[in-house]
């Protein structure tokens, strides 16, 4: 009985050390509540891939948004990353942090293997454009994750004051 338990045990690390884990998971999913005449919303999540991948898009029923996409928020006077061909947009905010804050579409964010990209308020995040209802506290809807090489992903999205 040892010695099948050693043997699974070493077979599970060969297979582990051969084949990676491809996938992709998501932690502390949430949204921020919006104003009643806001017609946008965020969200924000952690994601960590077994393997190198990519987060190419997003989405959400139409009941929730017209349109989602991947947004990057810097100072305005700083350099953008390039993860993408995607042009700067008009879009600034000031979020009281010292100046000016600018927003723009990335089409892509790399997810490194084995690291946490982090999802959050000042830097990338999921933007919901054309929201069709105000974000209320407490809210719930599934939004889905597609990634370059990894399977789509449904993530339930929370609407809340800040992250969990």
């Amino acid at each position: 009985m040892r010695r099948l338990f050693l043997l699974m045990v070493a077979l599970g690390l060969v297979a582990t050390a051969c084949g990676g884990d491809d996938g992709v998971a998501a932690d502390g999913v949430w949204a921020r509540n919006s104003p009643m005449m806001a017609s946008a919303g965020a969200v924000y999540l952690d994601l960590t891939s077994g393997d190198a991948d990519t987060l190419i898009g997003a989405s959400v029923e139409s009941s929730i948004a017209g349109k989602v996409e991947i947004h990057e928020t810097a100072p305005a006077d700083a350099e953008m990353t390039d993860d993408s061909d995607a042009e700067m947009t008009d879009d600034s905010m000031d979020e009281g942090m010292g100046g000016a804050m600018t927003m723009r579409e990335v089409g892509q964010i790399t997810l490194p293997a084995g690291e946490t990209v982090n999802l959050e308020p000042g830097g990338y995040h999921i933007m919901l454009l054309d929201v069709a209802t105000p974000l209320e506290l407490g809210d719930k809807f599934d939004l889905t994750l597609t990634f370059e090489n990894a399977d789509e992903m449904v993530v339930e999205v929370e609407v809340r004051e800040q992250a969990p």
